[in-house]
């Protein structure tokens, strides 16, 4: 079973056992789990195989928005990344086109049930969570539905502690725990009622909004719609990019950190940005050994704290580099990067191969906002928070739907303040990474005192809350600025504690004067069998480079936060101040090669719903094609159950390579519906009347 056994931040919980089959063979689910995540727990990882090539069909997105596991529950074809295993189901692979259940007699139609209510949230994630509650404050009756089976978002999926403003968004908190306090917030409010489980299929003319959940399908009738529906995950094109164990970097953080399968041994990621950065450490906290980052950019965008505490574990990262190809039979075996140009074309001679099971994708985000343009369009009054309203990080979505939800309320008539400064400190925890200067160690006649290697501006300020002698500021007084020490330290390591960027350790320079050491005690939240006490390590400085080597003398685990661990590590006195942690992996080489493939090869899978090629898509550009879709009717681009969410910016792509003026490309059109509903629930059937 690959299950994640232990973790140093997340409960493993002893969980009831269920019995299911797959293809005949009998299996063990644990209880609440959706199929997807069993399957890969019991080793499976592809589902199917597609009508058209046969082509091997592995999990995507692990979000609901593709059909890339599909399997047949009962003989019926269902997403199994959000469907539960019930015990005895029988689960089978979908291969080829699935036959149509027997029908015995005409279904009875039933009358479609509508609900009344204020304010409908679409969306239980920080944005939707924290505007339902401001609307339950004041009595605003609010329906709060989302699509899983648990409210907070992408914040079940943060191990990490959060940057930010304590006071407004929780920073110095990790994300688990985050959603955590919002539900409870959110249950104490009488006035909001929620939905789990239930999907906000489409908007209509008559500004109803659809919904469904399980077999159910109602009509809702507000006076007001907050979309909250967060973002999804960009893809990338290149020869291999439909293997199954290429899949995004939001769906390998659902199987490990939300259901505790460890779906990888060997991995690579895609992408510099903060997903990239957070999920490859997450892997590493997980005990996955991390081969590699690509980022094609000169630079990582993520902060540069996430990528430093990766170089400072042993993951090597390579900018100005891509992924021009993935390989494998039925599953992925290896990937192969290269070096890029200014023209981001792969150099010639820069090849390198890593062995790897899986590959992460993690280059971008698009807002969910499909029915927020519909609502817009049909006249009904509509608000959008988080990333439905701008791409940003977590923080800036908390804070985002506390304002939007007052803007609702004020909307419906009621008399609520919405300081002026709010919007000032919105724009604060949406910006992006600001200046980075170079680290320079200030010394101190202090016996301990803290080394901050925060070089980069970035919203976050726990460090200053948490100083028990405010001997942390910010010159500007603002949460931006680049912290500085300035005044007296008492060694409690608070600091070191709170830091969501690991960026801070305490230096004792005197520490043993008769060998010349000097003592460094760091944070520390990865597995606890590497610490050992007279355990020597490699020593690196903040980017990773090796230091020399140093001796594990003590840890303990922190007062503030009791999954982090506060190590001691005594080092020759000349290297306290280059010392920023030590390596955890040994950094694995490429095997290299010759022979770079083109990025985007005539045989490159481009739609992975309906696996129509590069090549069928550049013959339609070439004969004149403007209209993505007109692309819908002859190759069926954008037909499969991603409604083109995946493809069209894919599509883009080689219009442009073609020297296409975008601006003269027209866009397919959004399809009434954003999700499938069965017909049996739009029908209002399911065997008789809906009451």
């Amino acid at each position: 079973m690959l299950r994640v056994k232990s973790h140093p931040i997340l409960p493993v919980p002893k969980r009831r056992e269920i019995g299911f089959t797959f293809n005949g063979e009998e299996l063990v689910a644990n209880e609440g789990e959706v199929i997807t995540s069993a399957l890969f727990a019991n080793g499976y990882k592809v589902f199917g195989h597609h009508p058209r090539d046969n082509g091997p069909q592995g999990i995507f997105c692990v979000n609901g928005q593709c059909s890339q596991c599909m399997v047949l529950v009962e003989g019926i074809p269902v997403k199994g990344c959000m469907t539960v295993v019930t015990p005895g189901m029988r689960v089978e692979s979908c291969e080829g086109v699935p036959a149509l259940p027997s029908v015995d007699s005409v279904p009875r139609f039933g009358k479609i049930r509508t609900i009344e209510t204020d304010v409908l949230v679409i969306g239980g994630g920080p944005a939707g969570i924290n505007a339902a509650i401001e609307l339950g404050r004041l009595g605003i009756e609010t329906l709060l539905v989302d699509d899983k089976t648990e409210f907070g978002g992408k914040l079940t999926l943060q191990t990490h502690t959060f940057f930010g403003s304590r006071d407004d968004c929780y920073a110095g908190t990790r994300g688990i725990d985050i959603a955590r306090l919002l539900t409870d917030e959110l249950k104490k409010l009488d006035s909001v009622t929620v939905m789990l489980g239930t999907t906000a299929v489409g908007a209509f003319y008559d500004k109803k909004v659809g919904l469904c959940q399980g077999g159910e399908y109602y009509l809702l009738q507000p006076k007001a719609v907050l979309i909250a529906c967060g973002a999804r995950e960009k893809s990338l094109a290149f020869p291999g990019c439909d293997l199954p164990g290429v899949y995004g970097a939001g769906a390998f953080q659902t199987l490990l950190n939300r259901d505790l399968v460890r779906p990888t041994e060997r991995l690579f990621v895609v992408g510099g940005g903060n997903v990239g950065l957070i999920t490859a450490y997450h892997a590493i906290q997980a005990g996955i050994r991390v081969l590699g980052l690509v980022e094609a950019l000169p630079r990582c965008g993520g902060y540069k704290v996430h990528l430093d505490k990766l170089k400072r574990i042993g993951v090597p990262v390579f900018t100005s580099h891509t992924v021009v190809r993935a390989e494998g039979v039925e599953e992925l075996e290896r990937v192969t990067i290269a070096m890029i140009d200014r023209n981001f074309r792969p150099v010639r001679g820069t090849e390198k191969t890593y062995g790897v099971d899986t590959l992460l994708i993690a280059v971008g985000l698009s807002p969910v906002d499909e029915l927020y343009e519909k609502m817009c369009s049909f006249g009904i009054e509509c608000f959008a928070a988080g990333d439905a309203e701008e791409i940003a990080e977590a923080s800036a979505a908390i804070f985002s739907g506390k304002i939007v939800g007052r803007r609702i309320a004020r909307f419906l008539g009621i008399d609520v303040d919405i300081p002026e400064e709010w919007d000032a400190t919105a724009e604060v925890l949406r910006s992006k990474p600001g200046r980075t200067v170079k680290f320079k160690a200030v010394s101190s006649d202090a016996k301990v005192f803290p080394l901050i290697r925060c070089v980069e501006e970035i919203p976050c300020n726990p460090c200053i809350d948490t100083c028990p002698m405010q001997s942390i500021i910010m010159p500007d007084d603002t949460i931006v600025e680049l912290p500085r020490f300035i005044g007296n330290c008492i060694a409690c390591a608070r600091c070191v504690a709170v830091c969501p960027g690991l960026a801070i350790n305490l230096v004792q320079p005197g520490y043993d004067t008769e060998k010349g050491t000097s003592l460094l005690v760091m944070p520390y939240e990865l597995d606890e069998k590497e610490l050992m006490m007279g355990r020597k390590v490699v020593t690196v400085d903040m980017e990773g480079e090796i230091v020399g080597e140093g001796t594990i003398v003590a840890f303990r685990t922190s007062s503030i936060d009791e999954k982090r661990k506060l190590v001691s590590i005594e080092v020759p006195g000349g290297d306290a101040f280059k010392v920023a942690g030590f390596m955890i992996q040994k950094p694995e080489e490429g095997k290299k090669g010759s022979g770079v493939a083109e990025p985007i090869t005539d045989d490159t899978i481009i739609c992975r719903c309906e696996r129509v090629t590069a090549g069928e898509v550049r013959r339609e550009i070439r004969d004149g094609v403007l209209d993505m879709n007109i692309l819908k009717a002859t190759i069926r681009t954008g037909m499969g159950a991603c409604g083109g969410r995946t493809c069209t910016d894919l599509i883009l792509r080689l219009y442009r390579e073609e020297g296409i003026d975008l601006s003269i490309v027209t866009l397919p059109t959004n399809r009434p519906f954003v999700a499938e509903v069965p017909l049996s629930a739009f029908a209002g059937t399911d065997g008789g009347e809906k009451k």
